[in-house]
């Protein structure tokens, strides 16, 4: 391999981190902002679940640790009221159901 291709691969992993920081930059300020799940922030950054919360937890630290920090304080917010949000989920899910299966009984009527 030439010196010149080493360079270019260098490069390009370069333009890599530089994107995957910038990213984790970007989700870091957004939550910060907005408060949102990471299940939300990913479908809007259109990223996995994963990644955001790889972002948020492993990269963010070593990018901002002052950010991090803060970003942690609403990630365990979530964490800790995420069986309430669960509770909801379900309970608007049965309710949901509940009026299809009376408007598909009454079309049967």
């Amino acid at each position: 391999m030439s010196h010149n291709t080493l360079d270019r691969q260098h490069e390009e992993a370069s333009d890599v981190h530089d994107y995957i920081k910038e990213r984790t930059l970007r989700i870091g300020n957004y939550i910060l902002e907005t408060r949102k799940t990471v299940r939300v922030i990913a479908k809007e950054f259109g990223v996995s679940k994963s990644t955001v919360h790889k972002d948020l937890t492993e990269r963010l630290p070593i990018i901002n640790p002052e950010l991090a920090m803060q970003v942690k304080n609403i990630l365990d917010h979530h964490k800790a009221i995420r069986h309430l949000r669960g509770g909801e989920a379900t309970k608007l899910k049965y309710i949901q159901s509940t009026k299809k299966t009376e408007s598909t009984l009454q079309s049967l009527q």
